[in-house]
């Protein structure tokens, strides 16, 4: 009788509030409120959890509804950046609004308007002599700040079947370090190649199987393969936050980093400035993009499982600054083809935004290297029964491509019939490819911490 004395309160109070809803209370109901009226409603399920609706409401909501679920959901999301993705029949999955996500007849046609500002290769490149400042501009790295004279922080060497490794942290701005493993060929004879590889942002990044068997064969084949840490990643987070990760200026950070890692790295005498590469998977595959597009000194790259004229990159590492406005707006795409007449293999999946890649983004890349008479030089190896992932189809893909444009020995990661075999190469634990010691007791006494920190440093470095 109790209960049932308190329901009648509530529902008595409820319809009371309910009945006095006007244009000054805008008509307002709580989100979980209105997203449970339309499940009753339109017979469907949405799939939430409680904190992603909580504190939230729909003003007008009643104005909102249509007569389809679809409709309506669109009408009472949309004004608070969320939406739905449909799993399957009468079934939803709330989620926040993907800026960085397009319907793939949007992106092609994005991709089509952008396309048709240039019909040759002298329209082409004035339109790349547009994007290419702007896109430093946008980074805020038009004037790039002075290098710290610190000389690079090297381990002792570990010495493996057919290579070395070492870890190194750069210093990039003053008391902000970039840390990373150098793999080098155990013996080699005069100068060999140079292989940028940021590690994206599956989890453990550069410590993961993936990443030591790529360097490691790379380094094999015959090239020093430097492999690194994502800001506020890895070892970074002795310094920065991970959530400091999806700042913008992280966008920019990284952007630097790969730029002072590349002038370490040509500093050695046994470098070819001649053979300069970088390939890095999903975010760090946007940045292999971008790199490639923006440092001359590059002159192979890779991209794998991240390039999409629908998928602009969903983290702020790859978006956060506004590179995408440039030149009356351009996409990942656009900006990779700045990278032709240059070798470039794109590797993509039937798992993630890459799912189409030889259907249409591809060929608009081949008409680009076709200006130059170099269609050839831009590959795609499509893997349509996998996924997100930089396994081992994926990897193949690299090693022979690398092998072809900058002269390395593919034989020295195959068995005896032709087929790669990584089995040569060590699997170190996690602490052995840090830089700072175990607890980050080596960590310099000077080193920053946190981000505001690190944005006073980046102001004042750009202004001087």
């Amino acid at each position: 009788m109790y209960k049932k004395i308190i329901y009648l309160i509530f529902i008595t109070a409820f319809s009371s509030n309910a009945f006095t809803q006007n244009s000054d209370d805008a008509y307002r109901k709580p989100l979980k409120q209105v997203l449970t009226d339309i499940e009753n409603r339109f017979s469907v399920k949405i799939k939430y959890a409680d904190s992603m609706v909580a504190n939230k409401w729909v003003s007008y909501a009643d104005w909102r509804y249509r007569t389809d679920a679809e409709t309506t959901l669109n009408n009472v999301l949309t004004p608070l950046d969320m939406k739905v993705k449909k799993e399957k029949e009468n079934v939803y999955k709330l989620s926040n609004y993907e800026y960085y996500r397009w319907s793939v007849p949007e992106g092609w046609a994005e991709l089509d308007r952008i396309a048709a500002q240039y019909k040759n290769v002298e329209e082409w490149e004035a339109r790349k002599k547009l994007i290419q400042p702007c896109l430093m501009q946008a980074l805020q790295l038009s004037r790039l700040p002075v290098a710290p004279a610190s000389k690079p922080i090297i381990t002792s060497k570990r010495i493996f079947d057919g290579y070395t490794v070492e870890n190194i942290a750069i210093e990039i701005l003053p008391g902000v370090y970039i840390n990373g493993s150098l793999y080098r060929p155990a013996d080699s004879k005069g100068k060999i190649p140079v292989i940028l590889n940021p590690d994206g942002h599956w989890e453990k990044q550069r410590y993961r199987p993936d990443c030591q068997y790529r360097c490691a064969a790379l380094a094999r084949m015959g090239a020093m393969a430097f492999s690194y840490d994502l800001f506020a990643w890895g070892e970074s987070q002795l310094q920065f936050k991970l959530e400091d990760h999806r700042r913008s200026l992280s966008m920019t950070i990284q952007v630097l980093g790969s730029i002072r890692i590349l002038d370490y790295l040509l500093s050695l005498k046994e470098a070819d400035e001649s053979r300069v590469a970088i390939t890095g998977g999903s975010g760090a595959g946007s940045h292999t993009v971008l790199m490639a597009a923006i440092d001359k000194r590059i002159k192979v790259s890779a991209p794998v499982v991240s390039l999409s004229s629908y998928f602009y990159g969903g983290c702020p590492c790859e978006s956060g600054m506004p590179i995408h406005d440039c030149a009356g707006k351009t996409d990942n795409v656009e900006i990779a083809a700045m990278a032709a007449p240059n070798p470039q293999l794109i590797v993509s999946d039937g798992g993630d935004w890459t799912d189409k890649m030889p259907e249409h983004d591809f060929l608009y890349l081949q008409k680009m290297y076709g200006y130059y008479d170099k269609t050839g030089n831009v590959e795609n190896v499509h893997l349509p029964d996998e996924k997100h992932d930089f396994g081992i189809n994926k990897r193949i893909a690299v090693y022979q491509f690398m092998a072809k444009y900058l002269g390395l020995n593919l034989k020295a990661v195959q068995d005896a019939s032709g087929k790669i075999d990584e089995s040569k190469i060590t699997i170190e634990k996690e602490e052995a490819l840090y830089v700072f010691g175990s607890k980050g007791e080596l960590l310099p006494a000077h080193a920053i911490m946190g981000f505001e920190t690190l944005e006073k440093e980046f102001n004042n470095a750009v202004k001087e």
